[in-house]
């Protein structure tokens, strides 16, 4: 193992004990514990003391009055370089918690007020916890749902727009250029570009191409939740798109089937995802390698 990735590893606390004992070992290794120890006694109210020039040049002389060793002095402050900056790193992310999902995956998440995050696949979320309870606000990409405490304003900043509660429970989707709000409970706040929108429980609101569109919603919660996705009138690219999504696969079909998909698929069998697709559609489907699906028209 290389040097510096036996720092970065002593830095994380993952040294195992063999580890430990090279680090140990290294000529530097005292420097390095003396910085993390000064860093940690550090603080905004305290008054570094910092030696006089004089003091450090004479510190850089050996006791036998040998000449500066500069290649040593260099190294050496490499290395603070690299450890400063990676003890930065940790102490500016310490507050701030991140979350990310990957292909049909979703994570559920308690926020410090106890407002709870169900964050859909391929999502991000991100929120710093410092003063949580007067700065209520997280960034999302992606979708979730979220279920809010009542308390202070609690804002939700996506790439296309920001919504804004007190405590209620709600669903957004900012994602591939479309901007979905949907209120299941209280009111919510949209704001994007320039102009705002109030959503009150049971209706929804769709930004697409600049266009915003408010209609009503007759479900309690969004579908994916119950691991399903609803199609109205949706293209078949559309519903090949959210079969890749769902399950990590490669969906090929004929570039000229032009067909209009109105139903649900489930998230967790893909057997019946797409018999509930062909099925109505009246296609055919092959499955190769678990990993893509092949489509035809049922009339070839």
């Amino acid at each position: 193992m290389d040097k510096e990735q036996l720092i970065k590893k002593w830095l994380n606390y993952d040294l195992t004990e063999t580890e430990s004992q090279a680090f140990n070992s290294l000529e530097d290794a005292d420097l390095y514990k003396e910085i993390i120890e000064e860093a940690q006694r550090f603080n905004g109210t305290i008054n570094a003391k910092v030696e006089s020039f004089d003091k450090f040049e004479k510190n850089l002389i050996s006791d036998n009055n040998s000449s500066i060793n500069w290649t040593r002095i260099i190294s050496g402050l490499a290395a603070i370089l690299v450890v400063g900056f990676a003890l930065f790193t940790l102490l500016i992310d310490k507050n701030t918690s991140s979350f990310s999902t990957d292909y049909a995956q979703n994570e559920t998440i308690t926020l410090p007020d106890n407002s709870v995050v169900n964050l859909n696949e391929l999502s991000e979320l991100e929120y710093n916890s410092k003063n949580w309870t007067e700065n209520r606000s997280l960034d999302l990409k992606g979708e979730a749902f979220f279920d809010v405490e009542k308390g202070n304003r609690f804002e939700v900043n996506t790439e296309y727009g920001k919504v804004t509660v007190l405590g209620t429970e709600f669903n957004i989707l900012s994602r591939d250029s479309i901007f979905k709000v949907s209120c299941y409970e209280g009111l919510v706040e949209v704001i994007y570009s320039t102009d705002k929108v109030m959503l009150p429980a049971g209706t929804e609101f769709v930004l697409s191409s600049n266009i915003g569109l408010k209609s009503n919603i007759a479900i309690a919660e969004p579908y994916w939740l119950k691991n399903m996705s609803v199609f109205e009138n949706a293209t078949f690219k559309e519903v090949a798109k959210e079969l890749e999504k769902q399950y990590n696969i490669k969906v090929q079909y004929p570039s000229d089937l032009i067909m209009q998909f109105t139903g649900a698929i489930e998230h967790d069998n893909l057997e019946n995802a797409l018999k509930s697709i062909s099925i109505p559609l009246n296609l055919t489907y092959t499955i190769k390698n678990n990993n893509e699906v092949i489509i035809k028209n049922g009339k070839n």
